[in-house]
Parts: structure tokens; sequence; C-alpha cells
């Protein structure tokens, strides 16, 4: 039957990463050696893409969904992998349910003590042989990050945190938030086919749904990303029509995870009245104040948290101390780097906010959310979550190659030091570089019956 070969190549193609996939996360391969094996199975995802746009469109739709499915749940066959941060998320949402703020107290808080378990924080006799654990000043060790650190998430987050602890079963450990998570990736999927299928498009929805970032990073890491995620695909779906609900999501999103904000000259696309852009401004920072509030009331500490110890860390603050600015260092002194990114922005800004399309937001968005990373180069690979879902929306999947420097500064960063983080942040520049010239190119040359008339007529001259 016409159709059956091109659909039995895309779900086997499928099957294939989905092995491929929970080999990784189940295996105990570290550093460079999990990015080869992360490597390969976006090698995979890309050829089971590619079969796809063969497959008979009746089959699209449930293809994509059945392989969300799947792939996601190959996040749940191991705990996390390469990241701790979910160890915090439980601990947060224990330390709520306890009536405590969780801006207020650092997990290593001697006042929390009766709140440690054997899980979070394992026996002191077993700290000398798990050189993964955190120590703490009292000589105990956890296994969260920074535990002398105040939680930096959001209010959103926290109440994401509360209530996978409310309802997740006893001594569910990690499961309970890579289970969330893995359903949050799953409602983005579908978020994204029902968005798309209005424009014929739904192909586009297994950029997402199929990516290996995906079950490493929304589903085994657990990473609250993808509730932000959710919340700005969301907002950009909406947005064109209903733009104070889209001025609600995009402000959740932000209460999320601070990163959507990103999104805001996506988002106004096009709106060069200034009634326009209040209705979608006004309400997104009435929800982020209206979230924050009670928090600011009721909490002693900053709700900030570690957020400018982060930064530090990280080297925002000083270009020279890390991996940041990592292409602007390339042709800018350390000292100019920083200063040139806000200037940068602005400019993109303002282009996408001006000559966006407001039919089409995500593109904007990709481009803005695109260009931050490309003159930040953070060095999280699970912050390019929010990055790979516009890309599902607008289909440019050249910017799929930022996600994976993120995923190359991450991984092999520590080992290889900042050429690795620059190395593969110009790769990708150059790739969307690239394609970008080459989509241009196209627009340019004539195509079909009419081209050909063309080329006669000016051949016969």
């Amino acid at each position: 039957m016409p159709g059956v070969r091109p659909l039995v190549s895309t779900a086997l193609s499928v099957a294939v990463l989905a092995a491929a996939s929970a080999t990784l996360l189940a295996g105990d391969a570290v550093g460079g050696d999990f990015l080869l094996g992360y490597a390969g199975c976006w090698a995979l995802f890309g050829a089971a893409v590619v079969a796809l746009r063969r497959t008979p469109d009746r089959a699209v739709v449930p293809l994509v969904l059945a392989g969300a499915v799947v792939l996601a749940a190959t996040g749940l066959v191991a705990a996390p992998r390469t990241s701790t941060d979910s160890y915090r998320y439980a601990w947060d949402g224990r330390v709520q349910a306890a009536g405590v703020s969780p801006y207020d107290h650092a997990p290593a808080d001697p006042a929390l003590v009766a709140l440690r378990d054997g899980w979070l924080f394992p026996d002191p006799g077993a700290c000398a042989d798990a050189p993964d654990l955190a120590p703490l000043p009292d000589g105990g060790c956890t296994r969260i990050n920074r535990p002398t650190a105040h939680t930096l998430y959001p209010p959103v987050a926290e109440a994401w945190f509360l209530l996978v602890h409310g309802l997740a079963p006893a001594d569910s450990r990690h499961r309970a938030h890579q289970t969330g998570a893995g359903v949050l990736s799953l409602a983005v999927t579908g978020l994204l086919l029902t968005v798309l299928r209005r424009r014929g498009a739904q192909r586009r929805a297994a950029l997402w749904a199929w990516c290996p970032a995906v079950p490493v990073e929304a589903v085994n890491n657990a990473h609250v990303d993808v509730l932000a995620v959710l919340f700005s695909v969301a907002a950009l779906a909406v947005v064109a029509r209903r733009r104070v609900v889209g001025g609600v999501l995009l402000g959740l999103g932000i209460a999320a995870k601070l990163l959507p904000a990103l999104l805001v000259p996506g988002v106004l696309s096009g709106a060069r009245r200034p009634r326009t852009v209040l209705a979608v401004m006004v309400p997104a920072v009435a929800v982020v104040g209206t979230v924050y509030l009670p928090h600011v009331l009721l909490s002693e500490g900053s709700v900030l948290g570690y957020l400018a110890g982060y930064a530090e860390e990280e080297g925002y603050e000083d270009p020279g101390a890390g991996g940041r600015y990592a292409l602007l260092r390339l042709v800018l002194p350390d000292a100019w780097a920083a200063a040139a990114v806000p200037l940068v922005m602005a400019g993109v800004a303002l282009a996408v906010w001006w000559r966006g399309d407001p039919e089409r937001p995500w593109r904007g968005a990709l481009l803005t959310t695109g260009a931050a990373f490309l003159l930040l180069t953070p060095g999280y690979s699970w912050y390019a979550l929010l990055l790979v879902a516009l890309v599902a929306l607008d289909g440019r999947a050249e910017w799929l190659a930022v996600a994976l420097a993120g995923a190359v500064a991450y991984l092999a960063g520590p080992t290889l030091g900042q050429g690795a983080t620059t190395g593969a942040y110009a790769a990708a520049a150059g790739v969307v570089t690239a394609a970008a010239g080459v989509r241009r190119w196209r627009r340019g040359t004539p195509r079909g019956p009419a081209a050909a008339r063309t080329a006669r007529a000016l051949s016969s001259r």
C-alpha cells in the first residue's frame, strides 16, 4: 500500500532513537562520554524528523504523539544523570509543605534539620565515598547542590514544587518530579500539535516531541524549565487574538523561570499602538507582581535568593571569569563584551517588535531568544528547552544547533575548558548564519514554470 514504507521507516527511526536514549540514560557514561552518546541521539533524531517528512499526513499526529510518549518514558529509566537541580525542587516542596518559606532558609540551615531524611541527606558515613554529594558545614553531606545558598526559583516554580510534593506517593523520591515533568513535556507536545495543525504544519511538533533534550533535560533531570515552556507556548499561541490572556500566560511563564522574559519582543510583534502593547504587558507585569507579593510580605529573606550569586558564579558579571560572552570575546575586549550585550539585544528587540509578524509571534521570539543564547553563551544545556519549543513553532531547525552547543558547553566545558564552549557556539552561529543565507537566496530565486519562462526569455536576448 502507498505510504506504508515511509510510515514503517519513521516508526523504526523513532524506536531506534528511543532505544538509544534509554541506553544512554540507563548507562554510566559521564562528561565527554555521555556527550558522545547524546550527540548520537541527536543524529538519530535528525534521521527520524527527515523520515517523518515522507510519512502520509493521516499518520503524522499519531506518530508524533506515540514517539513523544515513548521518548518521555526513556527519561524515567534512571535517577537524574547530569543535573541535581530536581533535588532542590523536592526540598523546596517539602519545606513549603511544612509551612516554611523556601526563601528564608538554605538547605544547610540547622533550623530545618527536622525536615532532613536519608535520601536528600545521606548518612555522614557515606559522604566520603560519594564525591557527587555536596558537603555541609556540620560535616554531613546532601544531594542538593549549593546547600548553603537560598533558593532562587520564582513563585510559580515553587508552587509546582509544592504541588508535586503534595501529589507524590510517599518515598517516590526523584520519580515524582520526573513523572510530573514528563506530563508537562507531553502537554507541550499536545499544545504544539493544536497550534501547528491550524497551519497544516503539525510535523514540526516532532522537533520538540522527539528532540533528545526532552527526555534528558525535561524528564530525566526534571528541570522546571518545561513548566515555563508550557506557559510560553500557550502565550504565543493565543496572544494574536487574545492579548490579555496572552499577557497573563507570559507572566506565568516568567514567574516559573525568568528566561521567558526574552519572549516579550516576539509577543509584541507588530504592536505599534500603545493600547495594544499595554493590553499584553499590564497583565504580564500584574501576574508576576501578584505571585511574588505574598512571598515578599511573608518571607524574611530575599525572594531573589541566590540569583545575584549565580550571576557572579557563572561569570555574567565578570566576562573574564568563565565561558560567558564567548563569541563576543573573540572580537571585543573582555571588559566590553558584557556592555555590548544589552546594546545588541536592544537592537534585535526593537527590530522584532517593529517589523515582526503579529500572526507569527514565535518567529520574533525565536530570533530574540536565539540571539541572547549566542551573545551570552550559557553553560547550562537545559535552558535551551525554550529554544527547542520555539523551533518547533517556527520550523527553522538550524537554531537547534544552538541547543546542542549548550550541551557541549555543559558536558565538555568542565574538562576541555572555555575552548569547547567557544567552538560549539561558534559552530552553531555558523549554522544559523548559513541557513539564513540559503533561505534568503531561495526567496530571491524564481521557481516553477514562470521561472523557466523568465530564464528562456533572458537567454534569448
